[in-house]
This record gives C-alpha cells, structure tokens and sequence, in this order.
C-alpha cells in the first residue's frame, strides 16, 4: 500500500461538513474588514482617512460620524483601527462581504435591505452545478493562491458542484481578479464573448471591484467597472476561501446576501 493512501486511511476525512451544519469554515480568528460605528467618530477626526492607503475612507461633510467608507476599496490592511482614537472602527472577523449590488459596500446612513437570496441569481439549472474560466487580469496572485486552497481537501469545491473549466466555452461564470490593466481589458471582454448565454461575472478581490491601490494610475482604471457587466462583487485583500464559496453560493441563490448599505449582518 502506498505511504499517502496509508496515511489518508489513518487520518480520516478532511473535508469540512461547511457551510451545512456542524462544519468549520476554516477561517477562525482571521481577521476581516473593519467595523464602523459612526456614532462614535469625533467631530472633524480624519486620522483614519489619512492612513488609508486605498481611498476606502475619505472626509465627507454630512456623512455618518463626518467620513465616508467604501468597502469596494478596502484592502483590510486594519491601519484605519489603529489610528482611530475612539473605537469607531474596530477589527472584526466579518468577511463575507459578495454582494450583488456595487453601492452595498458603500456605508448608508440608513439600513437597507440585502436582495433576497432568489433575487438576481441565475436560473436554477446553475443550483447544482456552476463552471468558473478564471482570468487574472493584474493580479498579485494573492487572490490566486486563494483560489487555489478551494481545491484542497479541506474546502473540496467539486463537493458543492462547482468547478473550474479552461476553456471560456465551457464557463457559466468568469471570475476576474486583478486591478484590470488597460492591456488585460481586451482579453477580458473576448474572454466574456465567447462564453455561452447566460453568463455572469464576478469581480474578485478589492483590485477587481474598485482597482484597489492602484486605481487610476497609468496602467490600469478601476477595476471591472465599465468594462464589463458585473453580477457579483467581492471586496478583499485577498478574499478568503470561504469568502469565495459564499459569494458562489449568493450568486447561485443558495446562501443570503450578508451585506447591505455597507453593514453586515448574519
């Protein structure tokens, strides 16, 4: 018997039961994106605009606590909890953040509700099984080596009917991560072409959503927007792996959406 087979016999399964009942996430004590509080925020404090090094937070006159917080555009580098004197912003485990909507990473003053789980999804043929053709169009392969841990025996993608396909004929879906250089937005948009209709895009990571820190500069513009048409967006730098699989199962309809008007709820 093989050394490998043996030691797998010996070790048991390692595929998590989540996200049913009674599996781990993987992702206990990791740190995600940071919680506002404005109520809390001192009248003319800017010390967390001044350390953000994406753009996530700028002074807004008017805005909830005098700033306004983008979540599109945070790398969740946890500066702005540092230098924040009085707690408005504080770390947090919340990394759920795939939302169907570009203006639900963007803080509200007033609560929305998240788009039910039915809602904008596609049709329920996609329910049991979904196919990726990724595509890094800039990316610092943070995002990728994310991708990569889906596969492993712990998060075992496959298991829920979700798979990676290379060739862009075979996708339901095409993942993009990276800021979206100018020379990678040709690529992309034949990339989307030649995938059978219906078809659906993910923004992955803040690069792909906003542009992240390198939004506006002489490469590239900000992120996906306006060069194709996004179904779902998921901010972070990188996103975890569960991260990912949620944002899957929201565009597929089988898991709520967690944020709306910038706030996260279970």
């Amino acid at each position: 018997m093989a050394l490998w087979t043996l030691f797998g016999l010996s070790e048991g399964k390692a595929t998590t039961r989540w996200p049913g009942s009674g599996g781990e996430d993987g992702q206990a004590g990791v740190l995600g994106m940071p919680r506002y509080a404005p109520e809390r925020c001192e009248a003319g404090c800017t010390e967390c605009a001044a350390v953000c090094p994406s753009g996530a937070i700028a002074p807004a006159a008017g805005a909830p606590g005098g700033i306004a917080l983008d979540y599109g555009r945070c790398v969740v580098c946890q500066l702005c909890t540092e230098a924040c004197p009085t707690g408005a912003l504080s770390p947090s485990h919340d990394w759920a953040f795939g939302v169907r909507r570009r203006e639900d990473l963007v803080w509200s003053a007033t609560p929305v509700s998240a788009p039910a789980a039915a809602a904008d999804r596609p049709s329920p043929a996609f329910r049991r099984s979904l196919h990726i053709r990724h595509v890094d169009a800039g990316s610092c392969n943070g995002c990728e080596s994310e991708l990569q841990a889906l596969n492993n025996p712990f998060y075992n993608l496959h298991r829920l009917g979700i798979f990676f396909t290379a060739s862009p004929r075979f996708a339901d879906l095409l993942l993009v991560t990276g800021a979206v250089t100018h020379a990678m937005q040709g690529p992309l948009r034949a990339t989307w072409e030649a995938m059978p209709e219906p078809r659906f895009v993910m923004a992955a990571g803040t690069c792909a959503v906003s542009g992240g820190i390198a939004a506006g500069g002489y490469a590239c513009a900000s992120g996906l927007e306006g060069v194709l048409p996004v179904d779902l967006y998921l901010p972070g730098c990188p996103p975890n792996p569960a991260a990912i699989i949620t944002a899957l199962l929201t565009l597929q309809g089988r898991a709520g959406q967690r944020v709306a008007g910038g706030r996260y709820g279970e």
